[in-house]
């Protein structure tokens, strides 16, 4: 396992669409650790392969339950609203308040190329569509409402 060199805004991988994983493989397995080492390494909740510069749909989350793998995730059904700040390992010392859907409800597979349902509500549907939308070249950055603000002026 390995920690690997997390992609910043400017990078065009960030902004490409990502490619489905057809199969398990021990690259994809050795990412999938890598990229939970990254996110860990760099105290995230979140992280999308393409931030790591693969462009897979892949995406691992850990809001403090238990560890989340998602490959080729789509999502099926959202609703409520939640406003708040949001952040991005890709976007190091910045956050911008976003509005997302307070409950996300995602299909995917998991490690095992089983098909999964994950719902979530606030933290985890906010990380959800938000690790989502990298797989699609979004990132939070382009639904700021207001200005990017510099996480040393932002109150904990």
């Amino acid at each position: 396992m390995a920690i690997r060199n997390i992609r910043t805004l400017g990078d065009d991988i960030l902004r490409a669409k990502a490619k489905e994983i057809t199969e398990m493989t021990p690259r994809i397995e050795e990412l999938i650790d890598d990229m939970f080492d990254t996110m860990y390494e760099a105290n995230g909740v979140g992280l999308a392969a393409p931030q790591v510069g693969i462009r897979k749909r892949l995406v691992v989350i850990d809001c403090g339950d238990d560890p989340i793998v998602l490959i080729n995730p789509v999502v099926l059904e959202t609703s409520g609203s939640q406003t708040g700040l949001e952040g991005c390992l890709s976007v190091p010392g910045k956050t911008g308040e976003v509005t997302r859907p307070n409950y996300a409800k995602v299909k995917a597979l998991n490690e095992n190329m089983e098909e999964i349902i994950v719902e979530g509500e606030e933290l985890l549907a906010r990380c959800l569509l938000h690790e989502i939308d990298h797989l699609d070249g979004i990132m939070y950055v382009d639904k700021v409402e207001g200005e990017l603000l510099s996480t040393d002026d932002v109150e904990e």
